[in-house]
């Protein structure tokens, strides 16, 4: 029992400060969050889970050798680099007509789709957005395809299924509470915010994600001609 308690500590001590990392995620919570508000911010972190349980699956399984080969860590930083630079680009785009009210569409068409498009349409966006920008973060490689084989830091030698599965519920149950606590934190400091600001924050993430895209494209470029 006193095993189990202090591998899920370290487990969930470790989602924390995995999850807390400023990153595309977070930059992404926030340009999502300024115009939805905690659903939105919300829904990018959830998504995001969806690749963190993906890759703590494939890494705490022992194949952490694969994920750490070229031939897999090249096509996923290049992936991410451009969805990074896309984002970067709709940012931008965004801080161009923040400011600028909105044209009223027509009356009909804002009977029938308004809820629609307010809704599901953009929610589905945000989560999307989480789970890929997850998913093609060769950061989340790298972490796992090195923890998989670090039970020995904890006193593990062999580490049984109930080890690993004890491992694995201790950070997704951290990761979890940190999408909630994020996102409220971003809704209580950007929401409510004038155009203004909004303008300045969509520039930001802009910036934020070039600068990550240009990483991790380099990165990725370095792997491949090197």
């Amino acid at each position: 029992m006193t095993t189990f308690i202090t591998t899920f500590g370290a487990a969930f001590m470790l989602g924390l400060v995995f999850s807390a990392a400023p990153g595309p995620i977070f930059a992404e919570s926030i340009r999502r969050g300024l115009t939805g508000g905690f659903d939105e911010a919300l829904r990018v972190q959830l998504g995001s889970l969806v690749g963190d349980a993906t890759w703590a699956i494939l890494g705490l399984a022992g194949v952490g050798i694969l994920l750490q080969t070229d031939m897999l860590k090249i096509p996923i930083g290049l992936a991410g680099a451009g969805y990074l630079g896309w984002l970067a680009w709709d940012s931008w785009r965004e801080a161009a007509t923040s400011g600028q009210p909105p044209a009223e569409p027509p009356e009909d068409a804002q009977k029938s789709e308004g809820a629609q498009e307010s809704g599901t349409k953009v929610s589905g966006g945000a989560f999307r957005s989480g789970m890929v920008l997850s998913l093609s973060n060769p950061q989340n490689v790298a972490f796992w395809a090195a923890l998989g084989s670090a039970f020995g830091s904890l006193g593990i030698d062999t580490p049984t299924t109930m080890d690993y599965s004890v491992f694995f519920t201790g950070f997704m149950v951290a990761s979890v509470a940190w999408c909630y606590f994020c996102a409220a934190a971003i809704s209580r400091l950007f929401g409510g915010r004038n155009a203004a600001w909004h303008v300045w924050t969509y520039r930001i993430c802009a910036l934020a994600f070039a600068y990550l895209a240009c990483g991790t494209a380099w990165e990725a470029l370095r792997l491949l001609l090197g």
